[in-house]
């Protein structure tokens, strides 16, 4: 009898850090508000988007799983390139696209998972790495199928449900995107909020002893990792699907550093790091390049500096007290940042 009103309590806290605050709702109901406040940068957003749901892939093994990788954009890549062949050769209907690609990503995410399950970490950035540059090289070399150099060109999209034809100037494309990115993110969220993702964080604190009381390890970090790959996949499916386009570009090495860069500006291990990473990232890039061409990443050099030592929590501390005015005290609102 004494475990039940524990059972309940655990029950009642994991429902707590699922449920959806007052500022979150806020800050989503604002994201969808540009498409009609600001349309001219739907591209632009449609963009952040994506590179959000990239960076909350990576954020899921990162900072949940312990799991470092440099070769993210491998999964990043092959779904971006899955859908446009799909679109191409097959069905150009844009959600079966995405769950396509979603598939293929996770399928090598799950063979690759034996990878990381062994060996250091700086064994677990060679091995992510590499797979990510053979890769690249696989599809730089299938000329015949990809495009090679010149990327796949020529994708074009169904409209979406049927009804909503991609249009030049990205709103379709945005909304799009931004609804993806709320289903997987929330999804992420009570994951990560569930039993489940307690124990990663168990297993990314303590191993040893988190295989002590049970925790089978390697088939977390295994299911973990491959939900991954299927998040970053459908990440670069939503660009190929809005952009029309796939290129080798996709695959490169930037691509895994731009996305570790949006996690050390969001931080890691609460999801809307990479949210607020990809909105910050990519704003100072769009607004440095075009204020000092050569010269933009210094000043991006700059700010990443000025946030790893101001630190997140220092930075996160403002909102973190209004996120728990506005949720009635709770706290379990969206300035838990933890420094990457």
């Amino acid at each position: 009898m004494t475990g039940a009103p524990s059972r309940i309590a655990a029950i009642h806290a994991f429902a707590r850090g699922s449920r959806v605050t007052v500022p979150e709702w806020i800050a989503w109901i604002a994201m969808a508000a540009l498409l009609f406040v600001l349309p001219k940068y739907s591209a632009l957003y449609a963009e952040i988007a994506s590179l959000a749901l990239f960076a909350v892939s990576l954020d899921l093994i990162l900072g949940y799983g312990g799991i470092v990788s440099l070769g993210h954009a491998a999964f990043y890549g092959l779904g971006a390139y899955s859908a446009a062949l799909f679109a191409k050769h097959f069905m150009n209907d844009p959600l079966v696209g995405l769950g396509v690609a979603g598939a293929v990503a996770a399928g090598l995410g799950m063979v690759t998972s034996v990878l990381v399950l062994r060996g250091s970490d700086l064994t677990r950035l060679m091995m992510t790495l590499g797979v990510c540059l053979m890769l690249g090289e696989l599809a730089n070399k299938l000329d015949w199928l990809t495009g090679g150099a010149d990327g796949l060109q020529g994708v074009v999209m169904g409209p979406l449900l049927g009804r909503f034809e991609f249009d030049l100037g990205g709103r379709v494309g945005y909304a799009y995107c931004l609804i993806v990115l709320a289903i997987l993110f929330f999804l992420a969220r009570r994951l990560v909020h569930a039993p489940f993702g307690f124990s990663l964080k168990a297993m990314r604190d303590n191993r040893l002893r988190a295989m002590g009381i049970g925790i089978n390890v390697n088939k977390r970090l295994a299911a973990t990792y491959t939900l991954s790959a299927a998040y970053a996949g459908v990440a670069g499916a939503l660009v190929a699907q809005t952009t029309g386009f796939a290129s080798l570009d996709l695959f490169d090495f930037h691509r895994s550093a731009d996305v570790l860069l949006v996690l050390v500006i969001g931080g890691t291990g609460y999801l809307y790091g990479g949210i607020i990473g990809a909105i910050v990232f990519k704003l100072m890039y769009d607004v440095l390049s075009a204020i000092t061409p050569q010269y933009w990443q210094f000043w991006m050099g700059m700010a990443l500096v000025a946030i790893v030592l101001i630190g997140h929590e220092r930075l996160a501390r403002p909102f973190a007290a209004l996120s728990s005015r506005l949720s009635g005290g709770r706290g379990d609102g969206v300035g838990g940042a933890k420094d990457a």
